[in-house]
């Protein structure tokens, strides 16, 4: 009996003493966390083709040079327009810097009576064209962005007698001018995006020699002068930049 109680209390003895020290060389455990998840960064670059509507106002402003010199009055010209666009963007880091060109019908008409004559001077804008250079910064999928270049506008003059019938109109001029603008875009779908933008078109002053359009005898001469502003939507599809999950 004194043997068996001798023996347990040294099986006792010698667990506490062997115990711990198996503890002490198993290895520490280790932990692993997941990496943390960046917010997935949209690539604005690419090459982009889309459609855009919007409306547009222009003012012109007749002043007579011939037979008789002097202001014949203002007026201002309003309408739709809609066209489509072409271009490339590249991103580095969050600027975005690109270029396009843009090609619009319109359909921009007004009128007043001239001051001098008594008759109706007439115009309209039927088309356009922008070349224009962009910078913006890009919030992920949001995109600000300014633009500037060159426009070419389709201005047309005409002259309407009393009672609305055309007496004379000038040869059709394609007037070369300058561009300004701004937008907001967003993108919702990897490869798909839509905008607002704002345009002022500075459209180069022309002088118009008016003529009958049944003699062909010379009625008028004027110095029409004048800018547009545009308002348009537009919807682009681009190719290439991917969407791409940092870690």
């Amino acid at each position: 009996m004194t043997k068996g109680l001798l023996l347990g209390a040294l099986a006792l003895v010698t667990l506490g003493i062997t115990a711990p020290a198996v503890a002490a060389d198993l290895p520490a455990r280790t932990y692993t966390k997941a990496p943390d998840m960046v917010p997935v960064a949209y690539d604005w670059s690419g090459v982009y083709v889309g459609l855009n509507g919007g409306w547009g106002n222009a003012n012109r402003c007749f002043d007579q040079t011939a037979p008789v010199v002097g202001p014949e009055g203002c007026h201002g010209t309003s309408g739709g327009f809609a066209g489509g666009q072409l271009g490339y963007r590249w991103q580095m880091a969050s600027w975005v810097f690109g270029f396009e060109g843009q090609g619009d019908w319109a359909s921009l008409k007004g009128s007043n009576l001239s001051l001098i004559t008594g008759n109706t001077n007439r115009s309209r804008i039927d088309d356009f064209g922008l070349f224009t250079g962009q910078v913006g910064y890009a919030w992920n999928t949001a995109l600000l962005y300014f633009k500037g270049g060159a426009a070419v506008i389709g201005d047309r003059n005409d002259i309407l007698g009393a009672n609305g019938a055309l007496i004379a109109t000038s040869s059709g001029d394609n007037r070369w001018g300058g561009t300004v603008g701004a937008g907001i875009e967003f993108s919702f779908a990897p490869n798909w995006s839509a905008a607002v933008e704002y345009n002022h078109l500075f459209i180069a002053n022309n002088n118009t020699t008016f003529t009958n359009q049944n003699t062909g005898a010379v009625i008028s001469s004027d110095h029409i002068h004048g800018d547009a502003d545009l308002v348009s939507v537009r919807v682009n599809y681009r190719w290439g930049g991917p969407v791409v999950a940092k870690y």
